[in-house]
């Protein structure tokens, strides 16, 4: 590729500094080498290895529209093509690579530009909060998370129950509808503002999409929530979802599309036993180490395991633990509201909201690997 690619580039794209990686590189470190801001063009071989390639091309395209990446394709596969669409990627070239197909990509992305009215607006963070095991809290979690990000700054916020069979956030916050995320992504399509209004409801400033309030035979068939989270990405600031379970196409696909995943346990000793099956399970589907933050849910120093052990007992840092805190969660969920902050859970909300939110000093020297992938400049014509 590269070498039937370069000649066409240097003729092309007179005059733009390249740089070429021969490798895949950790999307961990696409940050440091790709998050200041510069502008970016990014020829990505997303042949040589197509989930590693789709999980780096999601990084990218969720860092904001200054990196813009083109797939380069051996032959024309509609459905992967789309999938490369649906990951981020602005556009594709095909093989033979032609000089016509630069430049309808470069034509394409001039209309991508920021115009006078405005940049381009920044595609929402996702959050996905993924219990280890039924009865972990993670629905507590995530509703209560949702709340925390006015207070961090974010105008818009969307907090997605995905549970097709036990969804309970309509339960935790006293709200109902009659529509539900199966209603969103039956109508994909042709979703707008008007229609996607009516999907949501709103709760202290936060839309919330809601769980089916009945089983359905469609929820067996699920497999991608990648429609509603594209059309939701650009109109949020931040998305919260919560999720039934690690397990399956559907959830798999949340966690792929999600910026960080938080996973939940108890540090009971079943708890644990299955977080350490759901690592093994992300870990076998390539959902990579660097985006999962282990949360300990209920934690009592008397009861079950320390933080130390359970750290090393799963080969995982624990990135944080809530307190028990079981009659502030229960006053909180008889009123439909989230924990109050004076509480010893709303404490350790607030607090997973501001590490999260990077608020706190998390400063980590980079990498080797991130200083090569300074070497980007704006074109990088090789499979990184």
């Amino acid at each position: 590729m590269l070498a039937e690619l370069g000649p066409l580039l240097q003729v092309h794209l007179q005059g733009v500094q390249t740089s070429q990686i021969a490798n895949y590189p950790s999307p961990r470190d696409i940050p440091g080498g790709m998050g200041g801001g510069a502008s970016h063009l990014v020829f990505l071989d997303v042949v040589s290895d197509r989930d590693q390639a789709l999980q780096l091309l999601g990084e990218m395209s969720r860092l904001g529209p200054h990196i813009q990446v083109i797939a380069l394709l051996a032959g024309n596969d509609p459905d992967f093509i789309l999938r490369c669409l649906r990951a981020g990627a602005v556009d594709f070239l095909v093989q033979p690579f032609s000089g016509d197909q630069i430049e309808a990509a470069m034509t394409k992305l001039a209309r991508l530009q920021p115009t006078a009215e405005g940049p381009v607006k920044q595609l929402a963070k996702i959050y996905a909060v993924m219990p280890a095991k039924g009865a972990c809290g993670a629905t507590t979690i995530a509703c209560n998370l949702a709340f925390q990000w006015k207070r961090l700054g974010a105008k818009k916020i969307l907090l997605a129950d995905l549970d097709p069979l036990t969804g309970t956030l309509s339960f935790l916050l006293k709200i109902k509808s009659i529509y539900s995320f199966l209603d969103t992504l039956q109508r994909a399509h042709e979703l707008d503002d008007d229609l996607w209004n009516a999907m949501v409801t709103p709760v202290q400033g936060v839309d919330v999409l809601l769980a089916p309030e009945i089983m359905v035979e469609a929820t067996q068939d699920l497999r991608d929530p990648t429609p509603i989270l594209d059309y939701a990405r650009h109109i949020y600031d931040v998305i919260v979802l919560d999720t039934s379970t690690v397990y399956g196409d559907w959830n798999l696909n949340q966690a792929r599309q999600a910026n960080e995943l938080l996973l939940v346990t108890t540090n009971e000793l079943p708890a644990l036993q299955a977080a350490q099956r759901a690592l093994s399970y992300l870990d076998t589907n390539r959902i990579g180490r660097w985006k999962i933050r282990l949360i300990v849910n209920r934690y009592h120093r008397d009861v079950g395991l320390s933080r130390e052990v359970i750290g090393t007992a799963l080969h995982t840092d624990v990135f944080e633990i809530l307190p028990s805190d079981y009659e502030a969660v229960q006053r909180a969920l008889m009123d439909g509201k989230p924990t109050p902050a004076n509480t010893s859970f709303g404490k350790g909300i607030m607090q997973l909201a501001d590490r999260l939110g990077g608020r706190t000093d998390t400063a980590k020297k980079s990498s080797g690997l991130g200083g090569l992938l300074g070497l980007f400049t704006k074109t990088s014509k090789s499979p990184g």
